[in-house]
């Protein structure tokens, strides 16, 4: 697809969203705070979306949400810069270590990746460390024990998008690190459950886990889950191509209306108080 189509093919996604029901903007509401706050801890704004869509209005976009903060991340981090530098008080930061979309299938073995995120970690800050794609016995090449261990020289949470077996090897290079594990690893609500009880530590978004509810209804398997550890789950969108931009706003209402099923303490947690307090240290 050509650049020109693509913009025009996301313009028309955009207006169509305004003009909705459920669109990005027709919900004026939500900034004033009628609706419950939520905090997505799944955002992408890499350097295709930048290109299509001005910082100022992708902060308009997340604010129309109702969002209250939103857990950032680019490839290349320029992105991420131009949206903290446009809304400090909504951004926090983390650096993805992609130069471009290319590197998410070679990045394990870039070393050219450890500095360029060695380069990114002395200019700015930072509160995570990817999202990355590690996958089993990658966790053990030198790339991306070299990037655990810059994570714990700063700090920073792992965001990793990984299967279980990966999640024990960063767990093993690092005990105490904080893992925000996306998408709960598409793993089904018994494995993240024994995985949650394996390691305190571990925290899980939900982007793209629309299993877990019917409608409005939330699988039983998955309400137990969050009868369990509702202080350990967080919601996201994960806008990992441009497109994805204009359901924002509409998936903060899909969220906020199976959140609506659990106890109110409970759809807190999950809908902004656990990322609250992850990404920004706030109980």
């Amino acid at each position: 697809m050509s650049a020109s189509t693509s913009r025009r093919r996301f313009h028309a996604l955009l207006a169509g969203a305004a003009l909705s029901p459920l669109g990005l903007l027709a919900h004026p509401a939500r900034a004033a705070g009628a609706a419950m706050p939520l905090f997505d801890a799944h955002i992408h704004y890499s350097h295709d979306a930048v290109e299509l869509l001005p910082p100022q209005q992708a902060v308009a976009m997340l604010r129309a949400a109702g969002l209250r903060g939103a857990f950032v991340s680019s490839s290349d981090d320029r992105g991420t810069q131009l949206l903290a530098a446009a809304a400090p008080d909504l951004i926090v930061p983390q650096l993805r270590p992609y130069r471009t979309r290319a590197d998410v299938a070679t990045w394990v073995r870039e070393p050219l990746i450890v500095d360029y995120v060695e380069q990114r970690l002395a200019r700015h800050r930072y509160v995570g460390l990817g999202e990355f794609h590690l996958y089993g016995e990658e966790a053990a090449l030198p790339v991306p024990r070299r990037l655990v261990a810059l994570a714990r020289e700063h700090g920073l949470i792992l965001h990793a998008h990984s299967d279980i077996d990966a999640v024990e090897r960063l767990f093993a290079l690092w005990p105490e690190a904080r893992v925000l594990w996306a998408h709960s690893g598409f793993e089904r609500p018994e494995s993240v459950r024994a995985m949650l009880r394996r390691h305190p530590r571990l925290w899980c978004d939900l982007a793209f886990r629309g299993d877990h509810a019917d409608g409005d209804r939330i699988e039983p398997a998955w309400r137990e889950a969050f009868d369990e550890f509702s202080t350990r789950f967080v919601i996201g969108t994960d806008t990992f191509t441009p497109e994805r931009w204009h359901v924002i706003g509409d998936h903060a209402e899909r969220s906020r209306r199976w959140l609506a099923s659990l106890r109110p303490a409970q759809a807190e947690a999950i809908g902004w108080r656990n990322a609250e307090s992850l990404l920004r240290g706030v109980a």
